[in-house]
Order: C-alpha cells, then structure tokens, then sequence
C-alpha cells in the first residue's frame, strides 16, 4: 500500500473520534515521518506509543486525544504484533508474577530513582489516586484520600495495620501521625523500603521487603493501595486468602486498585513493556470470583474521575522539574513518561480505566457497614 493510502487509512480510523492528522486543533496529530502509518497500523497501541517516544508525532493534547480515541472505542480495533499476541498467550499459560518474578517487576518502575517521584509527587509521594473532593491542590486530595482510608476501616489508636504494597510509606506514616496507629508496610522495591524508611523514622511504623505471600502475623485491619494492579489474574485468589489470614475475624480489608470493566489476562502492550512489567488491571468479575468464600463486600467507591486530575498535577509536576532530572534520564524517557502519564489520564476521563475502593470484612459487619465518603 503506498504512503498516501497508508495515511487515508489511519485518517479514516480516526474519523469518529474527530480527530484529524496535522489538522488545527490540539488533539489533532502532527506527524513528522509518514513511517509513523505504516508503524501504528501493524503494531497498534505499542507502535503509536514508540513511534512518540521517537519524535515520529506530537499533540498538543495527548490526553484529550487518547480520550477521544477510546470513547470511540478505537483501543479495541487496534491491531497487535506478533510479537503482542506471543506475549498475550504466555502470560496465559505463565504466572508473571510469581515470587522471583514479581520482585524483578516491581523494581524494574520503582527502582528507577527516588528523586523522579520526589519531584513527581506530592509531599507524602502517594504514587496512586487522590482524593480531590474539597481539595485545591495536590498535597490536600492526597492527604484527603489517606484520611479516607483511614475513616473507611474505622482505625483506632494503637491499632495494627499491614499496608501490602507501602510505596514510600505514605500511607503507614499518616495512619501513625493522625491515628495513632501502628502499622506494618511491606513492598519489593529496595529503593522503596531505604526511603520509606527514612520517611517513617521515629514513628511506630515497621517497612519491610517482603513478598505479601510470605507475611504470617494478624493484624486489627489491612490496607492495599495500588498493589492490586501487580498481582497478576493466576494470583488474586492466593492475594485475597493472604489477606484475610492476616485479618483478624472483625477487621476491615481496604483494597484500592484500578480496574476495568472488562476481564483481561494481559496489560496494554506499551504499558507492559515500557512501565509496568507484567501488570495487569482486574476486573470487578475476576476480584468476585477471587472474593467467594473469603471475603463480603461491605462497600464500593468508584474513584476513577479522581485519577484523571491526579494524573494531569504529576505532569505538571514532572514536566516543571525537568530541568533537575535531565542529567539522569534522556529526552526519550521524558516522552515516554509524558506518554505514560497523559495518554493515561485520557484513559480515566473516558471512563476506559476504574479506580474501586473496596471494603471487605471476614464475616460480615453485624448491623451492616455504613458507607464513608
């Protein structure tokens, strides 16, 4: 197929999202090598994410394009590589995130330098949705949505908590300062665990590097944030049996995950290979199934159009300290984490990605639970 029919052919896909190549407004694509047609129509959502990385295309307005782009459902039409589908059909039949596995995944997103999300985050570099009701800044709805979480499992002084997957200890910090509680965080980020550490000095807050299959103490409640999202569809029963031995009969479970309203088995190619290895977003179907003769589900919040304003502050964030991270990361890195961060904004406004907080008790609450907003 010549160039010019390769361009009408990626021109007429976009027909219905209204966006137009090298056309006037700021979703529109400006593509500076036609290489670029050929590249996304035989490679999909991989190729149209590198051939950016690249400098092949720009768009003043990524995520607003990436929004249009799926609310006409384009993200199901694109095709895949071949070498995509090879990566579809093992992680069918392997578990990717296996013990050994899942410690190479976690560093290979987090490890990468404390000082990027130091300058990415907000104070208590909570790398996961806030919380923006009420809030006019970044440090308020992610303090908001620590609070939240806290409110939502009914925690009391000197109560212990395990947070499964502790980032930077923002949450176990924030349960210990307000609550009074003491909390237990685990993660198999090395880089993660020196600053949290550091972070949590002084406080009743214990941060190990531990895989959450190999934690056997109870606790008063549990909590995991962003973590979901790392374990993998073979795992979730095993994830959700772990945590429920950790809680105890009257506890509460807190799980904030992003989801999707479809069940998968793989992660967006380009999301896969770039940032996160292996993870996969579940469904409300998988965690369901996973949940039976476990857990009852107590509450559900969707938190999703939260996400896209999350997303958009640590562009801005990012974006604005560039100029301290270019001796440690290239011009390439910067698209594709601009990429990363925008084209998944999009995907929270278009309402293609979930945020759920869900509540989960062992038995039941008597007299049910009251729903905390």
């Amino acid at each position: 197929m010549k160039a010019e029919q390769l361009q009408q052919h990626v021109a007429t896909i976009l027909a219905p999202t209204g966006v137009q190549l090298n056309g006037p407004n700021p979703w529109d694509l400006q593509v500076h090598n036609p290489q670029f047609y050929p590249r996304v129509l035989s490679q999909g959502t991989l190729g149209l994410g590198e051939s950016y990385m690249d400098g092949w295309w720009d768009c003043d307005q990524l995520d607003q394009f990436i929004f249009r782009a799926l609310r006409a459902d384009l993200y199901h039409a694109a095709r895949l590589s071949w070498k995509s589908k090879l990566e579809i059909l093992f992680t069918r039949v392997l578990n990717r995130q296996a013990r050994g596995r899942a410690a190479r995944n976690a560093q290979h997103h987090y490890d990468i330098g404390n000082q990027l999300y130091q300058l990415m985050l907000d104070e208590r570099m909570v790398y996961s949705c806030a919380y923006w009701k009420n809030a006019a800044d970044l440090n308020q709805a992610q303090e908001n949505k620590l609070d939240l979480v806290c409110r939502k499992i009914n925690l009391q002084p000197g109560q212990r908590v395990l947070d499964i997957g502790c980032g930077w200890g923002s949450f176990a910090r924030f349960a210990a300062e307000r609550y009074g509680a003491q909390v237990v965080g685990i993660t198999l980020a090395r880089e993660q665990v020196k600053l949290a550490r550091e972070r949590c000095l002084g406080l009743p807050v214990e941060i190990r590097l531990q895989d959450y299959r190999d934690v056997r103490e109870q606790f008063d409640h549990v909590v995991s944030i962003g973590m979901a999202e790392h374990v993998g569809h073979r795992n979730y029963r095993t994830y959700l049996q772990t945590a429920a031995r950790c809680l105890k009969d009257d506890g509460l479970f807190l799980l904030h995950t992003i989801g999707m309203a479809y069940s998968r088995t793989s992660a967006d190619p380009f999301i896969h290979k770039y940032i996160f290895p292996h993870c996969l977003l579940p469904s409300m179907k998988q965690l369901s199934a996973a949940m039976e003769h476990v857990f009852v589900l107590e509450d559900c919040h969707n938190l999703s159009v939260h996400y896209d304003t999350t997303l958009r502050a640590w562009f801005h964030n990012f974006d604005r300290q560039w100029e301290q991270l270019r001796d440690a990361y290239d011009e390439r890195f910067y698209r594709m984490w601009k990429y990363y961060l925008l084209s998944s904004a999009g995907a929270f406004r278009a309402r293609h990605n979930q945020v759920w907080q869900l509540v989960l008790s062992k038995k039941g609450v008597l007299g049910g639970y009251e729903s905390v907003r």
